[in-house]
């Protein structure tokens, strides 16, 4: 019997269209603990790959696929070319489901409920005070109810001064300016310009390290470090890494440090 996987997450990776299918990545996490005398284990990348008549039935777009919480049930595969498949582990996808999301549950919940408390609360508050009302007016002269109206009418103003700078406060955002480009950059060149020697491309940068460079992409906008190109003929010199990610990411363009030639 084949081993069957079942994946759950958003996709850490965009989505990559291909003839008959559609293919993205997404990773796991190990457990946190680990059985005595065993090494902790690390998170394991995946690429998945879904047909496209199974995918298109999810209402799925290449935006909303890296952020809805999706559910993977397929068989592992190694048998897939390396251009195709950056994850440690290629996913046949046999059903794809997108998983409700439990944050937005919680917020309509909670409204819903509110309404009928109040609508409880002041229907039994509504004859005490109309009871109380009555017996103020018989025991008291006319001179004192207007007082009292007074007063009350100055406490229901109180609470409403007190919400209001509250208010003002959440509505202050505070942003922070984030650097656009990694330190040590000369220039940015188009993507399509670098050329890649044959001795790169015959090597796989580690995935847990390329895949540490797409987070940060994603968190910051650029990458952590330039690549080294020769100025002349743009051949990249060091960064394979960065090259993969910019990519995988669909970079139009990247940051660079020429190397000189002597």
């Amino acid at each position: 019997m084949p081993h069957k996987i079942t994946l759950t997450g958003s996709a850490t990776g965009p989505l990559r269209e291909y003839d008959r299918y559609v293919a993205f990545d997404m990773r796991e996490k190990g457990s946190p603990s680990a059985p005595k005398g065993l090494k902790k284990s690390t998170f394991i990348s995946y690429t998945v790959f879904v047909a496209k008549k199974a995918f298109n039935k999810t209402g799925l777009t290449k935006k909303s696929i890296m952020h809805e919480k999706i559910l993977i049930q397929g068989e592992p595969t190694l048998d897939i070319p390396i251009d195709e498949c950056p994850g440690e582990v290629g996913v046949i996808c046999f059903q794809i489901t997108v998983l409700p999301n439990k944050n937005d549950k919680e917020k309509n919940q909670p409204e819903e409920k509110k309404e009928p408390k109040q609508e409880a609360s002041a229907s039994p508050e509504a004859p005490q005070k109309t009871e109380s009302k009555k017996q103020e007016e018989a025991q008291a002269p006319v001179s004192q109810p207007v007082a009292k109206e007074e007063k009350k009418n100055a406490e229901t103003v109180l609470p409403e001064a007190k919400e209001t700078p509250v208010q003002e406060k959440k509505a202050v955002p505070q942003q922070k300016l984030l650097p656009t480009r990694p330190k040590g950059t000369q220039d940015v060149v188009s993507f399509d310009e670098i050329i890649v020697p044959e001795a790169f491309l015959k090597t796989r940068p580690n995935p847990e390290k390329t895949q540490k460079v797409i987070d940060f992409v994603k968190r910051t906008g650029h990458l952590d470090e330039p690549l080294t190109i020769d100025k002349g003929s743009k051949v990249l010199k060091d960064g394979y890494r960065r090259y993969i990610v910019a990519e995988t990411l669909k970079m139009d363009k990247v940051p660079v440090v020429y190397e000189y030639q002597t």
